[in-house]
């Protein structure tokens, strides 16, 4: 069966279904040449996932500007089902257009607009930059909830959004943690970024839904305050009940976390109250210790 895709005019960036032979999807009949509907079922799915490109949401880069969203591009099933039964029982030696759909992003330049000015809560928290496994492993996590938006309604999960840490997505090893913090074996100093978070949406009044804090008191933020985060442990989330979308900002340079909330001007958000960081850097301890 052919699933090969054809580029066309590069004016109207039109994909082409190649010509293929009737028997691929014909029933095995004998006379003339029925027209297999499962087959047809099978191919638009394959065509879906060959075609497929995922929109992407707009964003602010590292000094705040705008980067514009990118529309995806999905197969119009319904439209291609049609299209191909025309045109197997047509006799045409012409390629077929292949018809799309447009896929837009949840987040676009226009919404972003509205919330990226006003802060509504942030935390900022110190780690050693010369421990350089531990700082990596928390410049992707913080990379990882950077530029994320949650809307009215929705629950935040940071393992659900940050993923699962592997050395495939550039988590390292770290064997020197800070005391108390839990340690994943891979993507060590990441409950330091999930703490940071915790404590600015917790300033920004989110709803905590779920946290847990080390067995311990991990230092890199007052007792009480951290949010415990393991792939298959616990995870740290929140649920935004406000009447606007918040923009999560996140950024980790140095030896310092920050962790920044906006929202548009017109957020019905209660404020609390949470204390501050000492700009002491934690203690460390090697995990043979």
């Amino acid at each position: 069966m052919q699933t090969g895709i054809h580029q066309g005019s590069a004016k109207e960036n039109e994909l082409l279904f190649p010509t293929f032979t009737k028997e691929d999807y014909s029933l095995p009949l004998p006379g003339s040449p029925l027209l297999d509907l499962e087959k047809v079922d099978q191919l638009a799915k394959e065509l879906s996932e060959k075609i497929y490109v995922s929109p992407k949401n707009a964003k602010l880069n590292d000094v705040g500007q705008m980067v514009p969203e990118e529309l995806g591009v999905k197969l119009n099933e319904k439209e291609f089902k049609s299209q191909f039964v025309e045109y197997f029982y047509q006799n045409s030696q012409s390629n077929m257009k292949i018809p799309t759909l447009s896929v837009y992003p949840k987040v676009d330049s226009e919404l972003l607009s509205h919330i990226k000015n006003k802060q509504i809560g942030y935390y900022v928290t110190y780690f050693n930059s010369h421990n350089k496994t531990r700082s990596h492993n928390i410049r992707l996590s913080a990379e990882a909830i950077n530029n994320h938006v949650v809307f009215p309604g929705e629950k935040f999960s940071f393992n659900e959004v940050v993923g699962r840490r592997t050395e495939a997505k550039g988590y390292l090893k770290a064997p020197v943690i800070v005391r108390g913090e839990l340690s994943e074996g891979i993507g060590g100093g990441i409950c330091q970024v999930s703490s940071t978070l915790f404590n600015a949406v917790d300033r920004a009044g989110m709803d905590i839904i779920e946290r847990y804090s080390h067995s311990k008191s991990v230092p890199y933020v007052p007792p009480g305050r951290d949010a415990t985060v393991s792939w298959y442990g616990p995870d740290f989330s929140f649920k935004n009940m406000t009447n606007q979308p918040i923009l999560i900002r996140s950024k980790a340079v140095g030896g310092t976390i920050f962790v920044m909330i906006y929202s548009s001007d017109l957020i019905n958000n209660e404020p609390r109250n949470v204390q501050s960081m000492s700009i002491d850097l934690p203690k460390e301890i090697h995990l043979s210790d």
